[in-house]
């Protein structure tokens, strides 16, 4: 049932990256677990049992929660399907998941990592998402066409997702932003337009150098040839090795986006403006009205 549940609701109907981690959760975990019980005599107790398990293995709260939250959606199918009369998740307690604790830098530590990607070939992707709070997916799949020069905005239209079953850093398709208001004009402040511009003609030189070898995607972040990036050697990687040139503590790349609200303050935006979903982060206001900084 729970591989029939994937193919006939889910394929379709989610993300392919959310499709491939379902895929992941019930054949390497639900399914050697749970599918030698017929879902009529499946109980709460057998829940309960294969979370314990899944903790003493060392997995963390979180990612049991995530295979919880993955079988209630399965049986709230197959009690649609009039396969059992009630979702036995309803009658079990997921294990209480940890959340990441979100660490924006503080302006100090913005301008050293600034300073410290001064002239790096990744510079203008950590401004941008510095200046902007935009997602990593949004900046991979952003291309020239969408940036006006002219009014330092730009058009969040499209972010770059991975095909379910590829390698990471293969097969990524351009796709949808997640949400309707993702799809969104962003403004840029000078020094991230001064850094795109700077980006623009290096790149423009990379191209001229490799001459028919470039592949052209129109990509503002791209490989040496104009293909994606990969998230993880060609972002992350570089994000940590900064980050540590810095002498700065280690943190996601996600945790740019919230320090984006330490700009926003910093350049005199309202503290209840920075909170609204429009600029696209959220952070502990009454954290940062206290910081100052001069660029």
């Amino acid at each position: 049932m729970y591989l029939d549940w994937l193919e006939n609701t889910q394929r379709q109907s989610v993300r392919p990256r959310t499709y491939e981690r379902y895929e992941e959760i019930v054949r390497l975990h639900i399914v050697p677990e749970l599918g030698q019980y017929q879902l009529q005599k499946l109980i709460a107790q057998h829940l309960q049992r294969f979370y314990a398990k899944k903790l003493d293995e060392g997995l963390s709260a979180t990612t049991v929660t995530s295979f919880h939250n993955v079988l209630h959606k399965a049986l709230d199918t197959a009690v649609k399907w009039n396969l059992v009369a009630r979702n036995v998740c309803d009658l079990v307690s997921s294990p209480h998941a940890t959340h990441f604790e979100i660490q924006p830098l503080s302006l100090e530590q913005i301008n050293k990592l600034l300073m410290v990607a001064r002239g790096h070939y990744m510079e203008a992707i950590f401004t941008l998402a510095l200046a902007t709070g935009m997602r990593r997916g949004e900046l991979m799949g952003l291309k020239w066409q969408d940036i006006n020069f002219e009014s330092s905005t730009l058009q969040v239209r499209r972010i770059l997702s991975r095909v379910p079953g590829k390698l990471p850093g293969k097969g990524y398709i351009e796709a949808e932003p997640k949400t309707q208001r993702s799809r969104r004009s962003v403004s840029i402040a000078p020094f991230a337009l001064e850094a795109l511009k700077q980006h623009r003609e290096r790149q423009l030189q990379a191209k001229a150098k490799v001459g028919a070898a470039w592949q052209e995607h129109d990509y503002v972040f791209c490989t040496s040839i104009g293909t994606h990036f990969n998230p993880t050697t060609d972002i992350l990687n570089q994000l940590k090795m900064l980050l540590k040139k810095a002498g700065l503590p280690e943190i996601r790349f996600h945790d740019l986006r919230h320090s984006a609200a330490t700009l926003l303050l910093s350049e005199g935006v309202h503290p209840k403006v920075v909170q609204t979903e429009k600029c696209g982060v959220a952070v502990h206001v009454a954290v940062l009205e206290k910081l100052a900084y001069q660029w």
